[in-house]
Formats: structure tokens, C-alpha cells, sequence
């Protein structure tokens, strides 16, 4: 196998298993009241404390480097509560209010408020193709969320809600462990994140009575944490060292995808021609933005 299908392959499964999360997750609030709060401080200290235990084995240098500068600690901490727990919470929201495929596609929203941050930040005005992109996310979000019929909707108002909180979290999520990841491991300063963001959750674990599941309910919450969570990201982070980011990202399309197949098939969710046509104008965003930065690859490496 070339360094370019093992990249393909590791990103695709990495978004096929957080996809595959999102409707596993989907048929857990279903047969469960359990707080949404409750499953992502689980999915946070579990996942944080698995990806720490592996960069204990693979970069234990790096820990013991890390730990010794406040100032990346504080970085860190920053990352978990305004990037990490946000992003999770949010995500999960959406999904009880509403479904997994329209949650992770409106997660997908997330490259228009990063491109909104760097306007402001640059003081410049988006470039044409920036106004196309946000054009054909609104666009597709109007479908997505009203079936194409200006007179109703056919997603809740809380799970828009959400769905526009987990883009903008997602946003953060991107671009706050920026000089952070330009130092360290992507794995560690997650894991780290994960960890710190699950112990600031840690009253509501000692709060809430150990609930009482079904073998299946505890397979589908072992499944959040570890495959949706820990392999997923592991998967996705290997891609990096084999293919660009640009082709990364417009490759974790396959996350909606799988999700929209999976929740249509197995949990029967209502998925029409409008909101097909919405998720794929927002999803050509991804491509849109993801092509471009591959030109301004190769331009750099000529």
C-alpha cells in the first residue's frame, strides 16, 4: 500500500467511525434519559485518559516537556473549555433535539465562521470565492431546515439552534490549539484537553447515580468513547502524515455521509430530496475551500 492510500484509508475509516458515532448516539438518546451533560463528561475523561495512555507509550517525552511550561498548560486548559467540551456538548445537543445527519452537516458550517474570524482579524474582505462558499451553506442550510418550504420547518428550532452552536464550537475547536499543535503532538494536546475538559465534569459523574442500562445501551456508549471518540481521531490525525490537510478535510465528508446512511437504514430518520440537496451544498463549501488550499499547497512547494 503507497503513503497515499494508507492516508486515504485512515481518513475515510476515521470519518466513517465518528459518522457511525453520531447515529449510535442518536439510538442511545432514544432508549435512554440520561443527561447529555453525563455522556460527554464519560466520552471527556475516558477519551482523554486512552489518548494520554497512548502518548505515554509512543511520545512520553513530550508529556514530561509539556508539563513543565505553564504557559502551554494554560493553552491547554483554554483548548479543553472553549474548544473541546463546547464542540462535544454542543454536537450531542443537536443530535437529541434533532438527528445525527443533520447535526453533523451543520457542523460542517463550522469553515464559515473561521473564515469570518480571519476577515475580521485581517481587516479584509472575503475574497469571491469565500462569498460563493457562504452563499451555498446558507443556501443548503435553508433546505436542510425547512424542506425547501419557506412556511415551515422540518428541524426543530432547538436543534438549529445546536447544530449552529456545534459549527461555531467546531470553529474554535480548529483554531484555538493553533500554536499548541505547531510544538507538540496532535494526539497529546487532545488527549490533554479531553482529560482536563472531563474533570471540570467531574461533579456531575459523582452527582448522577451509575445509571442502569441494557447490554446494548452500554455497547453503544463504549462505542461513543472509544471508536466514535479515540479511534476516530487516531485514524484521522495518521491521515496527516500521508496526505494534505486541504484533501483531509474535504475527505471528512464521509462523517455526514455515514451518518445520513446509517440513521436512514437503521433508525428509519426521515431524510428527503431537500435536505439531500441542502447537505450536499453544504458539504461542496468543504470542497470549495479544501481545493483552493491544495493550489496554495503546490503553489508553495513550486
Amino acid at each position: 500500500m503507497t503513503q497515499t492510500q494508507k492516508g486515504l484509508a485512515s481518513v475515510i475509516i476515521g470519518s466513517i467511525l465518528w459518522g457511525t458515532s453520531g447515529t449510535v448516539a442518536q439510538s442511545f438518546f432514544a432508549t435512554n434519559t440520561i443527561s447529555t451533560q453525563w455522556i460527554v463528561a464519560v466520552r471527556l475523561l475516558f477519551a482523554g485518559t486512552l489518548l494520554i495512555g497512548w502518548c505515554l507509550v509512543t511520545e512520553p517525552h513530550q508529556l514530561t516537556v509539556l508539563l513543565q511550561q505553564p504557559k502551554q498548560i494554560l493553552q491547554v486548559i483554554l483548548f479543553g473549555f472553549f474548544g473541546v467540551l463546547p464542540s462535544q456538548f454542543t454536537y450531542f445537543m443537536a443530535i437529541r433535539t434533532g438527528n445525527a445527519p443533520t447535526a453533523t452537516i451543520l457542523q460542517f458550517l463550522s469553515p464559515l465562521f473561521i473564515l469570518a474570524y480571519f476577515a475580521i482579524h485581517n481587516w479584509q474582505l472575503p475574497r469571491r470565492l469565500d462569498l460563493i462558499s457562504v452563499s451555498l451553506a446558507l443556501l443548503g442550510t435553508y433546505l436542510l431546515v425547512t424542506h425547501g418550504q419557506l412556511t415551515q420547518l422540518s428541524l426543530s428550532p432547538a436543534a438549529l439552534m445546536w447544530g449552529i452552536f456545534s459549527a461555531i464550537a467546531a470553529a474554535l475547536y480548529t483554531l484555538l490549539p493553533g500554536k499548541l499543535l505547531q510544538t507538540f503532538d496532535a494526539k497529546l494536546v487532545t488527549g490533554l484537553a479531553m482529560f482536563v475538559a472531563g474533570l471540570a465534569t467531574l461533579p456531575i459523574l459523582v452527582r448522577t447515580p451509575l445509571p442502569t442500562l441494557s447490554f446494548k445501551s452500554w455497547g453503544e456508549l463504549a462505542f461513543i468513547v472509544i471508536g466514535g471518540t479515540m479511534f476516530s481521531y487516531l485514524f484521522y490525525i495518521q491521515s496527516l502524515h500521508y496526505i494534505s490537510p486541504s484533501l483531509t478535510s474535504m475527505l471528512s465528508s464521509f462523517e455526514p455521509l455515514t451518518a445520513t446512511v446509517l440513521s436512514v437504514l437503521l433508525l428509519h430518520t426521515l431524510f428527503g430530496l431537500p435536505e439531500i440537496i441542502g447537505s450536499i451544498l453544504i458539504l461542496s463549501t468543504t470542497f470549495l475551500q479544501g481545493w483552493v488550499s491544495q493550489q496554495l499547497e503546490r503553489k508553495q512547494k513550486v
